[in-house]
């Protein structure tokens, strides 16, 4: 036989098998599992969610606790507010993801995809289900939480903090504080997320952190000059009543955005951010009758507060009526710290960051490991455990008060010693629109 022959009778067997194995290849291409694609409509709600947070800062938070300071200091709050945003936002994108969600890491601690390294329009993140979300708008969502906790701490400072160090605070404690408790309880390789802490939308990582920093750093800084027996009062409750409507509104995005996809979760978070919220501004407004003052629009607008604040751990860990209560139980607990055990203490806590946010954060942080039972409406699968889930609760509750506290400490003494902490006292009694900004609110 000739080799063209050979060749020739090689080449038909060769194509025989090749065609006989084709079946069995096609089959297994075809079980081969494709890529997860984004959801749009998941895509969609995320980056709606995304935007509604966003509007909590600017201008919800900024209105706010604008509202609630004298004139002369309206726009260094807004200014300090929109400031530290903006920052957060900035340090996120280069290490603060990486640090919270990077692809290496431990229990405490992540790393990786710094800079974004590698993320691209095609990369997904994973949601609670099978579904994926775009990882750009999970990386857009997170910042916003990012941003509006450093915000948050604020509160207790205004009035006689330096702009300059209100920026090198929030560097140090974005870095030391938020990323890490991010990771611990919100990422599955996280400490607090393998205990099995609830945590829907930011109990712990947001508020029992923001407001004890809050606390923490306002014993460092000192009272304001005349605190607490020159009188204070809002110079605006108009504008404070804007921007608690516009939190509540963007609380939405906050809660119902945690779900990571526009499903039945999300939904439960809905009506739990309404119905909580409502109990809660009624509950502040009934104690203060009950304690022998009139009802009041600043009692109102801080009963919603605190109600938002305590259902945002349990706005998909919770029933509607479970949500009612814990709503109306943690704005009576508020209501005392702000009224009674301020007072008492003699801190000065400006805005009451910690009396709302901490303090409510702890009720809804304890208090979800109770409303997730399902005998009382809760989600919570039958063979719950309330006694171990509120010991679960608890430790996650006191781990992220003493790391806020120690964070807090040492960020707040990098900045004494970068810029100094207070303005000078001609500033603070001029006001530090004019002192810090060279601006006045109203002209």
């Amino acid at each position: 036989m000739s080799f063209s022959k050979k060749l020739s009778g090689a080449a038909v067997a060769t194509g025989l098998s090749l065609f006989a194995a084709l079946p069995a290849w096609a089959q297994e291409a075809a079980a081969a599992p494709a890529a997860p694609v984004p959801n749009p409509g998941n895509n969609a709600w995320m980056m709606t969610s995304t935007v509604l947070v966003l509007m909590m800062i600017l201008p919800g938070l900024a209105l706010f606790y604008g509202g609630l300071t004298r004139s002369k200091n309206m726009l260094s709050t807004m200014t300090q507010i929109g400031g530290v945003a903006a920052f957060a936002m900035l340090i996120w994108v280069m290490y603060g993801y990486g640090l919270a969600f990077g692809p290496e890491g431990n229990q405490f601690i992540s790393w990786g995809k710094f800079f974004l390294s590698g993320v691209t329009p095609d990369s997904t993140a994973a949601t609670f289900s099978d579904e994926v979300i775009s990882e750009y708008i999970f990386i857009s969502f997170q910042m916003t939480f990012a941003a509006i906790t450093i915000a948050l701490v604020l509160g207790s400072v205004v009035e006689r903090m330096k702009f300059s160090a209100v920026m090198v605070f929030a560097f140090v404690w974005l870095t030391i504080v938020y990323f890490p408790v991010a990771h611990m309880v919100w990422e599955a390789r996280g400490v607090f997320f393998k205990m099995g802490a609830l945590d829907f939308a930011g109990g712990t990582v947001v508020h029992i952190n923001a407001g004890v920093s809050a606390l923490v750093a306002a014993l460092i800084l000192g009272k304001r000059k005349g605190y607490p027996s020159e009188p204070m009062p809002p110079h605006s409750l108009t504008l404070t009543f804007v921007g608690t409507g516009l939190l509540w509104v963007g609380w939405f995005g906050f809660n119902a955005g945690s779900a990571l996809e526009a499903n039945g979760s999300a939904a439960l978070a809905m009506i739990n951010t309404f119905v909580a919220t409502a109990s809660a501004a009624l509950a502040w407004m009934l104690v203060e009758r009950a304690a022998g003052h009139k009802a009041s629009a600043l009692g109102y607008c801080s009963g919603i507060i605190a109600g938002l604040v305590a259902v945002t751990p349990a706005a998909g860990n919770s029933g509607p009526f479970g949500a009612i209560v814990l709503g109306a139980v943690a704005s009576v607990v508020c209501f005392f710290f702000v009224s009674k055990v301020k007072p008492a203490l003699g801190y000065d806590d400006s805005l009451d960051a910690f009396g709302i946010h901490g303090v409510g954060g702890i009720v809804g942080a304890i208090g979800t490991g109770i409303v997730y039972s399902p005998s009382l409406g809760g989600p919570g699968g039958e063979d719950f455990a309330m006694g171990s889930q509120l010991v679960t609760q608890i430790s996650a509750v006191a781990a992220t008060i003493v790391i806020s506290a120690v964070g807090t400490v040492i960020a707040m003494y990098v900045a004494k010693a970068v810029t100094g902490l207070r303005v000078s006292k001609e500033v603070e009694q001029e006001g530090l629109d004019l002192g810090e900004h060279g601006e006045r609110a109203y002209n």
